[in-house]
């Protein structure tokens, strides 16, 4: 397989102390309104991209949200992105 230049290569977002807690805090709420377990729940969101594309790409707007409405967004992100999936096999 050939390397992709570091320029072609999309840029990693920056993930700072706070942005970490609040993933986790966010998959853990997510986990406990399912009844998934947490480190399943973080399977799902990581194979889909969606940890970086929208926990950490939607921080600034979902951090100062209740425990609850996080928790509702993610598992609604997660529905929509696996039903997107399973579309288009």
């Amino acid at each position: 397989s050939k390397l992709i230049p570091a320029c072609h290569m999309e840029k990693q977002p920056i993930i700072t102390d706070d942005v970490m807690q609040f993933i986790v805090f966010a998959i853990e709420s997510a986990a406990e309104k399912s009844g998934v377990a947490s480190p399943e729940l973080y399977n799902r969101l990581q194979r889909l991209g969606l940890i970086d594309s929208y926990l950490v790409a939607n921080y600034e707007a979902l951090h100062s949200q209740g425990k609850e409405y996080i928790a509702d967004a993610v598992l609604e992100a997660l529905d929509n992105w696996e039903k997107k999936g399973e579309k288009k096999k």
